[in-house]
């Protein structure tokens, strides 16, 4: 937090002040009693001290709240309070705090207790920074409480970049893990929210990312509510998310934040939400803009208060004042909004005394403390899908020498994913193998980039500290000043420039808005040429961030890069080129500079590879080892939301094809020729073809954005210390032609539920180290009447030699009719075991999950013969699993 800065009494407070200073014939108390607002006074129901401060207001403070950043009231004390905050697998843009696998990857564990785990530290994290930031008077966007995760759309789609954010292709998962991440982030206090959770983006959101602005989706009755619908149902009505936040697209042809049906009829009607309604951000503005469905933002505004939104991420809103005096809207219906926001922040607890909030006391030493480390690397360990492997695994102590391979291995952003919290101590693979297995015993060669047109982070073989200096990586120095004067406060070597510190200062010592590293050292060619280099900014926002970078070779400047003081999320400088004729080490010095109020730092290191030569330095490495593992995949710099990448494979966050770009490919063949057995470890946020490896490799591991302790978790699944047990949460199809059209929002042969191919790997689908048997499958009865739940028991054993987690999937085949999917997950749980260890489970079906949905979007509990299986993957796919058959009896209508 920056130094020197006061502490801001409470409300609560300042008004006891004042009121203590209005009398001196009435005791304290009773001033207060007599003076102090009715808002400001925690005995009084919620709604009589909303109403009571909306009341003090004028039109032109309420429309001010109504914003993401809400100003100050100071008049009435209020203080400004930015709604903008995120949370998906960390509290993201705000300093260091503990970063979990990214959302797939926490799906991937299939493990609903373990996710409370995760949205329960996420939100202690929040609460903590929040209370910090308000302790140093600090309001600014992404130090609130309400958090807008999680994205429970469905990744019907894996080209879609995003895709990463969410809990997979599958209603029902997603279901329950939203359903838990949103109880953990809301807490379990009767009076107080811990934090407020957002599920996101309501609704049929999932790409492309490049139309998303203009996008109208006309999806069908039976698809919106079988497959899009369920997930935001669960978090409104079981978990009672106190937000959610509407979708850019347009819906049968109204926009998402001005949908009536959507907003009125189906989220406060028929699921009887109470809670405020945020846009996603500039999402108002497409309402004129880019889905012309009104001719100016004036209107674009009133139609969204009308249909329901109560806030808007962006300054849209403003216009309310004078649509109110053009008559457009009332002030009474701008009071619907405001009050909503307002109960919102006092059921947060802002304005009560601390004292009374039993969150507000969590203390900044829980924010990234060694136990929430430790959790982030069981999640990790629990997130790895192994998808193949043919006895190599774990790896035997008869395994000396290991090449380490591939543009994944050293990459910060591989192990971060997007919307990311900052590590402060990220693990990356190549780190978490040289820990496992010894750093002499690790040879490593980045072999390619993730595509020929793209850069890719400088590797540590080409940098050292000194001449004869064997140790790879630069020297950094680190100032607590821009222009270097001075002592640094602290000096180490750093093996790769790849830094990302988003609010956050780079060591002790530092003042994290302004300070400067100077790295100093030799950069050896691989060859004589001629090789572009480039700096790569971590982030830019929220603007004002002035960024110098400049570069030294043999004493003279090469580059010189100073980013424009208001550039928004403008993260590329200038490249540059050296000319370096032969393979002798050249002098390098590198001086960084960053000066912003609180955000924007972070530094990568990046150049285009000769890419034959990177791919025979990975051939000879793996020539001298025991056996390669190859890190190759996606990167969040490549799939994402929205983004400025337009080259073969992908475009603009999307993809346009799911098979391994041609660089990575090549790489893996190269290697695989030496004869030296190849483990591949995928780190990426979607499906990818990668039929290759299916067939060549020894092994395949799939590792997702893995989080800060990824490395460690890699590492220690590869060596055998855990049981690989993910399970996928998304299709794994054999290319991009077994796809529909990316823009077909259409269910029919997506997702497991409803495709008719052959996959890659399906739904589900995970090996381990162990082996598990299912058996006494029973249920609670073989003749159901609609609308009871249905009770399912079994047993499970480990019959392996080695402690396990087993996955109990649960698949119901209802009667086949041209909507019914081929069957659909209805439960789910995994279960530690031991070597021979058997475990009872019991799990309860509810009838909802029995139900399914007709072609006119009804759904309904009908009559017929059904069945139950209940293994360790989808029926069919293995031999393991019991099927047991049962009837329903009558028929029962469900409501939406």
């Amino acid at each position: 937090m920056p130094r020197k800065t006061r502490t801001v009494p409470s409300l609560y407070l300042r008004y006891a002040r004042l009121a203590a200073l209005a009398s001196v014939t009435l005791s304290s108390a009773a001033a207060m009693a007599q003076k102090a607002p009715l808002y400001l006074d925690p005995s009084q129901p919620v709604q009589a001290r909303v109403d009571d401060l909306v009341g003090r207001m004028t039109l032109e403070e309420k429309v001010s709240q109504m914003q993401n950043h809400a100003a100050a009231i100071p008049r009435l004390d209020v203080p400004e309070y930015d709604w903008w905050s995120e949370g998906l697998h960390g509290i993201a843009r705000s300093g260091y705090a503990t970063v979990f696998p990214q959302a797939i990857g926490l799906a991937a564990t299939w493990d609903v207790p373990l996710m409370h785990e995760v949205a329960t530290t996420i939100s202690t994290e929040a609460r903590a920074k929040h209370s910090e930031a308000v302790r140093h008077n600090i309001h600014s966007i992404f130090y609130g409480l309400d958090i807008w995760s999680p994205n429970i759309n469905i990744f019907r789609d894996p080209r879609w970049g995003r895709g990463q954010e969410t809990y997979g292709e599958d209603p029902f998962l997603t279901s329950r893990m939203g359903v838990t991440f949103v109880e953990g982030l809301q807490g379990d206090n009767p009076k107080y929210y811990k934090t407020i959770a957002t599920p996101k983006h309501y609704v049929v959101h999932s790409g492309p990312e490049s139309t998303r602005h203009v996008a109208n989706v006309d999806v069908s009755p039976h698809d919106l509510e079988d497959t899009y619908l369920p997930a935001f149902r669960a978090t409104i009505t079981e978990a009672k998310a106190d937000s959610i936040m509407c979708a850019y697209n347009a819906i049968d042809g109204e926009p998402a934040c001005a949908n009536t049906f959507l907003l009125k009829d189906v989220l406060r009607k028929d699921w009887g939400f109470k809670g405020y309604v945020t846009s996603d951000c500039a999402a108002i503005t497409d309402v004129a803009e880019g889905h012309k469905f009104a001719p100016d933002l004036e209107h674009a505004s009133v139609v969204s208060v009308r249909a329901g939104t109560d806030t808007s991420c962006g300054k849209e809103y403003s216009t309310l004042v004078k649509a109110v005096h053009d008559g457009l809207i009332s002030e009474s219906e701008i009071d619907i909004s405001v009050k909503r926001l307002f109960t919102a922040r006092f059921e947060l607890g802002m304005f009560d005394p601390p004292a009374d909030v039993a969150y507000a006391r969590i203390p900044f030493s829980e924010v990234d403390s060694p136990a929430h480390r430790e959790l982030a690397l069981k999640v990790s360990e629990k997130s790895m899908v192994l998808l193949k492997n043919d006895g190599i695994l774990p790896l035997k102590k008869s395994v000396k020498t290991i090449a380490v391979i591939g543009p994944n291995a050293a990459s910060l952003a591989a192990i971060e994913g997007n919307y990311n919290a900052i590590p402060s101590h990220p693990v990356l693979p190549l780190g978490g193998m040289g820990a496992k297995f010894g750093a002499t015993n690790i040879l490593y060669a980045q072999g390619s980039p993730y595509v020929s047109e793209l850069p890719v982070v400088v590797p540590r073989a080409l940098l050292h500290p000194a001449k004869g200096d064997k140790r790879f990586g630069l020297k950094g120095e680190y100032f607590n000043n821009i222009d270097f004067t001075g002592s640094p406060v602290f000096t180490r070597v750093d093996q790769f420039i790849d830094f990302d510190w988003d609010a956050a200062s780079p060591g002790p010592g530092t003042d994290m808005s302004a300070f400067g590293v100077r790295w100093t050292g030799t950069i050896t060619a691989p060859k004589p040429g001629s090789y572009p280099f480039m700096f790569k900014l971590a982030h830019c926002y929220p603007c004002g961030d002035a960024e110098n970078v400049r570069v030294f070779v043999d004493g003279k400047q090469v580059s010189y890069t100073q980013t424009p003081a208001k550039e928004f999320r403008s993260n590329g400088l200038e490249p540059f080129t050296l000319n370096l004729t032969d393979t002798k080490p050249h002098e390098l010095r590198i001086e960084y500079s960053h000066h912003a109020r609180l955000f924007g730092a972070g530094l990568t290191f990046e150049w285009m590879p000769p890419i034959d030569t990177e791919r025979e330095n990975a051939v000879e490495a793996a020539k001298k080892a025991d056996v390669a593992v190859v890190f190759v995949g996606l990167s969040p710099n490549l799939e994402g939301e929205e983004m400025n990448i337009h080259v073969e494979g992908f475009n603009g966050g999307d993809r346009t094809e799911i098979e391994l770009p041609d660089a990575q490919k090549h790489l893996l063949e190269a290697v695989a020729a030496t004869g030296k057995p190849v483990i591949v470890v995928m780190l990426n946020g979607s499906a990818l073809a990668m039929q290759w490896a299916k067939e060549h490799a020894a092994a395949v591991l799939e590792a997702w954005y893995p989080g800060e302790e990824g490395g460690t978790a890699i590492a220690e699944t590869l060596a055998g210390d855990t049981d690989p047990a993910g399970r996928l949460p998304v299709t794994f199809y054999e290319g991009t032609k077994q796809l529909p059209a990316f823009d077909d929002y259409s269910m029919a042969d997506r997702t497991y539920r409803y495709f008719k191919g052959t996959p890659l790997w399906g739904f589900g689908y995970g090996l381990s180290y162990t082996s598990f048997k299912w058996s006494n499958v029973k249920l609670s009865t073989n003749k159901l009447t609609a609308g009871e739940p249905l009770t399912v028991d079994a047993d499970v054993k480990n019959i392996g030699k080695r402690k396990g987690d087993a996955v109990s999937e649960i698949y119901l085949k209802a009667p086949a009719s041209p909507t019914t999917p081929i069957h659909a997950l209805v439960g789910f749980a995994r279960t530690p075991l031991e070597a021979g260890q058997m475990q009872h489970i019991h799990i309860v079906i509810r009838p909802r999950s029995l139900s399914t949905v007709a072609a006119d979007g009804k759904r309904s509990i009908q009559a017929g013969e059904y069945s139950i299986f209940v293994g360790g993957a989808q029926p069919g796919e293995t031999n393991e699993g019991e099927t047991k058959s049962f009837s329903i009896v009558g028929d029962k209508d469900l409501p939406r």
